[in-house]
């Protein structure tokens, strides 16, 4: 017995797939992500996206960006995001207080969760007004993944403490991040919130 395929069918078929497709590329489109590795030209991510600058790596302890250290060596994380804009915002860094995003955690190449340097221990919660970001200025977050500091450190309205991590062993690793930043329109000025970015920095200690 033959089976019949309606053409109705074929066509809700077909049309079923284009609009799968076109989801899987839109998905794609919205997610903007830079990787480097230890042989990789450059130790720096920098990128711009619409007219805002940011400044990803990890730093040696001359202070220099690096993706290959020495067994016993520390090295610190550091982020920066610059408003190259025109226009005046104001942006509350949360990336930084964030658990879920990955930012300043650890991976082994195997995929075990090495931790953070540091653990957030309470935020004031306050309006977006708290957070000028005016045309010109930087927010830089930067910490050492081994931190002997004994007393809380504050930044841009969070308070941190330190985990006391040990130095990695020789080895394999990976560091990244993924967020979605919003900047506040200062009066009339329309708000600005960008695509998921991501940031991954492969590096080995040696």
């Amino acid at each position: 017995m033959k089976m019949k395929i309606f053409p109705s069918f074929i066509f809700l078929l077909t049309l079923f797939m284009i609009l799968c497709i076109t989801g899987i590329g839109c998905e794609e489109e919205n997610d903007l992500y830079w990787e480097i590795k230890p042989d990789s030209k450059t130790s720096v991510i920098e990128i711009r996206v619409d007219g805002i600058s940011y400044k990803f790596c990890l730093l040696n302890e001359a202070g220099e960006a690096a993706t290959v250290f020495d067994e016993g060596e520390n090295f610190s994380f550091y982020f920066s995001v610059t408003n190259n804009r025109n226009e005046d915002f104001y942006f509350d860094p949360d990336y930084a207080r964030s658990n879920k995003n990955g930012f300043c955690r650890v991976h082994t190449t195997e995929n075990s969760d090495l931790g953070k340097p540091y653990e957030l221990l309470y935020a004031l919660l306050v309006g977006s007004p708290a957070y000028p970001f005016y045309s010109g200025d930087s927010y830089v977050f930067e910490v050492p993944w081994r931190d002997d500091r004994d007393s809380v450190w504050f930044w841009q309205k969070g308070t941190y403490e330190s985990t006391h991590r040990e130095l990695l062993e020789k080895g394999s690793y990976y560091t990244g991040f993924k967020y979605s930043f919003d900047f506040v329109g200062v009066g009339n000025e329309p708000d600005l919130r960008t695509d998921t970015l991501g940031f991954s920095i492969n590096f080995k200690i040696r």
